[in-house]
């Protein structure tokens, strides 16, 4: 009796958060792949079932390939510096910088990611300005004048330009996840290795990368779904300009929705979104469970 008691009380504890999750997060994707079967807009007296012509349009639509190319193209270069770079970081400061210098650099490392990304894209606007913009200046005063371009203005380049601010601004934060991944690794390890006369570059590909590899899921799950996510950088420094060169997944979805309002193509990709990051976050999860298991 006392053990079926304690079972309810548990449930009765657990309820409002499964409530929380089903009314804000499963209902509305359920719905929204619901809706992608519908054509409608606002001005709709009721949602008209078009079965699967919402996603025969999406898949037939070139800026919508475009989108998810560009999202792609973030989700590598992301991994690069986010899951790659920022581990290198975290390494080089625990192993290289002294006591006093690791708390102002992981400070330094952090203040981009604390700053508003309306502030930080109307920021590198002004960078990438043609006419006035430091990049371009910078490039001029080391004899590179000839590769300045207005860089958020031409289509070879718009996403790049964006893509590359973000960097900017997450490196700092997943380094500083994995340096309080690598405090976590017992100092032991490494006094050891060095007996054995390890290098430093040893005993990072021995030690580091294996017992950081926790965190490290994480943010490439993290990273990648941000990257199918990303909405705001894109949205405040280009709108997906020029002609469509820069337009990501939430972009796309955002203008089909409210300029154009079709809202079941909205639907749609948004549909496509979800299932591209579910699909991601399972595979890689299952992989790291594999390699947990044959450890």
């Amino acid at each position: 009796m006392g053990t079926l008691l304690t079972r309810w009380r548990t449930w009765l504890w657990v309820l409002p958060a499964v409530a929380l999750l089903l009314v804000f997060v499963y209902y509305p994707i359920v719905d929204n792949l619901r809706l992608s079967f519908f054509s409608w807009n606002a001005f709709s007296p009721e949602p008209r079932f078009v079965g699967l012509d919402n996603y025969a349009e999406t898949f037939a639509d070139p800026v919508f390939w475009r989108a998810l190319l560009n999202n792609t193209a973030y989700a590598v270069v992301s991994l690069v510096f986010q899951a790659g770079l920022s581990l290198v970081l975290a390494a080089l400061l625990e192993e290289l910088v002294g006591k006093r210098m690791r708390g102002l650099l992981r400070t330094l490392y952090f203040i981009p990611a604390a700053m508003s990304i309306t502030v930080v894209g109307v920021l590198f606007s002004f960078l990438y300005n043609p006419r006035y913009g430091l990049v371009n200046a910078a490039l001029d005063a080391v004899g590179l004048g000839h590769l300045g371009r207005a860089w958020l203005g031409e289509e070879s380049s718009a996403i790049w330009s964006v893509i590359a601010m973000s960097q900017w601004q997450s490196v700092g934060y997943t380094a500083v996840l994995f340096v309080v991944a690598i405090q976590r690794i017992p100092r032991e390890y490494y006094e050891a290795a060095r007996v054995d006369g390890s290098g430093a570059v040893r005993m990072f590909f021995s030690i580091t990368l294996p017992m950081v590899r926790e965190m490290t899921t994480l943010i490439v799950i993290l990273t990648i779904s941000g990257a199918f996510l990303v909405f705001n950088e894109v949205m405040v420094m280009t709108a997906g300009g020029p002609d469509n060169s820069s337009q990501v997944l939430g972009t796309w979805l955002y203008r089909k929705a409210f300029f154009e309002d079709d809202m079941g193509y909205a639907a749609t990709v948004a549909t496509v979104i979800f299932v591209i990051t579910f699909a991601i976050a399972a595979l890689q999860l299952a992989v790291s469970r594999r390699r947990r298991y044959d450890a």
